[in-house]
């Protein structure tokens, strides 16, 4: 830029030496009267200084057109990076002196070494807290290594105008000049590009487990040096730096100590945006941390009395109460936390009627409140009771309603804000202070009432009577169902033999005293009824989640604990022994068969659940927990008796074809000679007949 505003200026200076020269050879003809007022001398200066600024490219050499026998060369023998190039005597014979214009990189390669091209160096970089660019004037010509990149070597690109005989340094793309900034100031290259995958300088790790590469620019290699084993790219590999990558969070890449690289837009539209929100957060964090806002915040503290609390555990109403005073929230809190000896850490407060205390202020304001509160309802009852033993009939509903709507704008004119309390007397404050506010402490969860604990015991303790009772009328029912069937037995009544037609059983026995009576009867299924309504109570006790009952509580609340969804239960194989099994959890059916399939090792996988009975189980509900489970992988239910018999079929199957040879179990089925002509009809005939009859 600086060169491009160099050119300008040589251009318009030289029309406006063109002009002056003809008004000047006009003036002399015409006997100008006054020369003074030609600014003839300041003007020749910067022509001067002009003209020393313009060089001519002529035979591999940058020649001074001010003076044509200096050239741009290097005087040091020992060429290395960053050697200052400088006007020296020109030599013909002086490789150092030469130059090797290359068009399609744009850069000026030195003849003896053509590693190293004509480059302008960076300025120095000192931290400054406000707006401002790179001030390229006044800096120095050097000799640089070669870079092969597309982006990140601007200040190795050139621009040789030869009709002005100007060379415009940095001429390249607007991202190559912004790579190079951001290199050079240490600034991640991710908030210039985001993810665009450009080619750039830059290096190469693998994460610890070596399975993952991370490509990095210049600024967090500088960031990261010496923590991790680096290895520079090669030339023209296309990424985009790995710190705003989601994994760069598990290795706090990026050059940045306080602002996040992915959060930071430095691109062309939206650089200056992202300085200004910089700069007004840096003012914010200066105002929170200068002198005058500590030493406000310290003496606000140190003005802030201590408060007495007497501070319970949520949902324990008025049992174990501590006294605790402390003069910050934190403190207070912290307090709680230690003398309640909770679980975990105390974060809200709560007063009597349920609301949120989240400061100490608040809850000063609400002690106030309530002191003024309980004194006005004092006032409020004496008042109304003296105006309804006055007045009369309808002048009393009257008076009431007025009264009614005088202490409603009272109640609301008095009541204080945290903003307010300055305006309370101290002395006042202090008395209203003096008793200490009930609070009760929550690590987060909202809360209980007061009576909810009482309710619960109250619930509780019916629940056990009822249970009582419950088991006492069913000890009654079975004591007498034993007395009953003690006098049946004893009795030893004969049975009745009662023939009848039926060819399959011609004799039925009725009677007697192995027959249950009616009685019996009725108070077996008395008895059953029982138990079933017992073993309901039994299961809603059980699957209470929460010491209060839900319908003590009110809706928005929930419960402190939740019974876990998962059943444990004890589950064999089908076909084996129940003392074969093994345990398996789930919380649905499908996770309790795939559970079920790896602690079984079953080889293929489970699909269906049985009981010992052999009833399949279709819902989840009808699983309970400890439940003895028969699992099946598709096959019907098999009792212990049936396997047994399938082994003993196979045996005689193994036994007859080893005895008899394996044709001995090849069965030919043909239809009978007897029923070939009848219709609908067909019997089996059997050549061979070598199977026992017991299989």
């Amino acid at each position: 830029k600086l060169f491009l505003d160099r050119c300008l200026v040589a251009f318009e200076e030289e029309k406006l030496t063109e002009e002056l020269q003809e008004n000047q050879t006009e003036e002399m003809f015409l006997n100008i009267k006054d020369d003074s007022d030609l600014p003839q001398p300041k003007l020749n200066a910067e022509l001067q200084k002009a003209h020393h600024q313009q060089f001519e490219f002529r035979d591999k050499q940058i020649i001074n057109c001010a003076f044509p026998g200096l050239v741009l060369g290097v005087q040091d023998a020992n060429l290395r990076a960053g050697t200052e190039v400088v006007l020296v005597e020109k030599k013909p014979d002086d490789t150092n002196q030469r130059w090797v214009w290359r068009d399609h990189d744009r850069t000026f390669h030195l003849m003896s070494d053509p590693n190293l091209v004509l480059a302008v160096s960076m300025p120095s970089t000192q931290p400054k807290y406000s707006k401002c660019a790179l001030d390229m004037k006044g800096c120095a010509v050097v000799l640089q290594k070669y870079k092969e990149y597309s982006n990140g070597a601007a200040n190795q690109k050139w621009h040789y105008m030869e009709n002005a005989g100007v060379f415009s340094a940095f001429y390249s793309t607007v991202l190559d000049q912004e790579i190079t900034a951001a290199n050079h100031v240490s600034v991640c290259t991710f908030s210039v590009t985001s993810r665009e995958k450009i080619d750039q300088p830059g290096y190469c790790f693998l994460s610890p487990s070596g399975k993952q590469k991370f490509m990095i620019c210049l600024a967090c290699a500088r960031a990261i040096r010496g923590k991790k084993e680096l290895k520079k790219l090669p030339t023209g590999s296309m990424f985009f730096c790995a710190s705003g990558s989601e994994e760069a969070n598990h290795f706090s890449l990026g050059p940045f100590k306080c602002v996040n690289v992915m959060k930071t837009d430095l691109s062309t539209l939206e650089a200056e945006n992202t300085l200004n929100y910089l700069e007004e957060v840096l003012a914010s964090l200066r105002t929170e941390t200068s002198i005058q806002t500590i030493s406000e915040k310290i003496s606000a503290a140190m003005n802030q009395k201590a408060v007495k609390i007497i501070a319970y555990r949520n949902g324990a109403g008025y049992q174990n109460g501590q006294l605790i005073i402390a003069s910050t929230f934190p403190m207070l809190l912290t307090m709680c936390t230690r003398q309640l000896e909770l679980t975990r850490k105390a974060c809200r407060l709560y007063t009597s009627d349920g609301i949120l205390m989240l400061t100490l202020p608040d809850l000063v304001t609400w002690a106030v409140n309530e002191c003024f509160r309980q004194s006005d309802s004092e006032e409020d009852y004496k008042e109304r009771t003296a105006i309804t033993d006055s007045a009369e009939g309808g002048a009393a509903l009257h008076t009431e309603d007025k009264y009614m709507e005088k202490a409603k704008i009272k109640s609301e004119l008095s009541l204080m804000t945290p903003d307010s309390l300055n305006m309370i007397d101290d002395s006042l404050l202090t008395i209203i202070l003096r008793n200490p506010i009930e609070v009760w402490v929550s690590c987060g969860e909202p809360f209980l009432p007061l009576d909810a604990l009482q309710k619960a015991a109250r619930q509780e303790k019916q629940n056990w009577l009822e249970k009582d009772k419950i088991l006492a009328d069913l000890d009654a029912m079975k004591h007498k169902m034993r007395q009953l069937q003690g006098r049946r037995i004893t009795a030893f009544k004969p049975s009745t033999l009662v023939p009848t037609k039926s060819p399959v059983q011609p004799v039925v026995v009725e009677g007697g005293w192995t027959e249950e009576t009616e009685e019996e009867m009725r108070l077996m299924e008395n008895i059953q009824h029982t138990e079933t309504h017992f073993s309901e109570v039994q299961a809603s006790q059980f699957k209470r989640s929460s010491p209060f009952s839900s319908k003590l509580l009110s809706s928005k609340h929930r419960c402190l604990y939740d019974q876990p969804s998962a059943k444990r239960v004890w589950a064999y194989r089908n076909g084996y022994k129940p003392e074969q099994g093994v345990y398996a959890w789930g919380k649905t059916i499908s996770e309790l068969l795939d559970n079920c399939t790896t602690r079984l090792n079953m080889q293929q996988p489970a699909k269906a659940l049985y009981t010992p009975d052999g009833e399949p189980l279709q819902s989840w509900d009808e699983i309970e927990r400890d439940m003895l489970l028969c699992v099946s992988a598709g096959s019907p239910f098999l009792s212990r008796r049936a396997i047994k018999q399938q082994v003993e079929l196979r045996a005689i199957y193994a036994r007859i074809r080893k005895q008899q040879g394996p044709d001995a179990t090849n069965i030919v089925v043909s239809p009978s000679e007897k029923l070939k002509g009848q219709k609908g009809g067909i019997a089996l005939a059997v050549s061979k007949q070598v199977i026992p009859e017991e299989q």
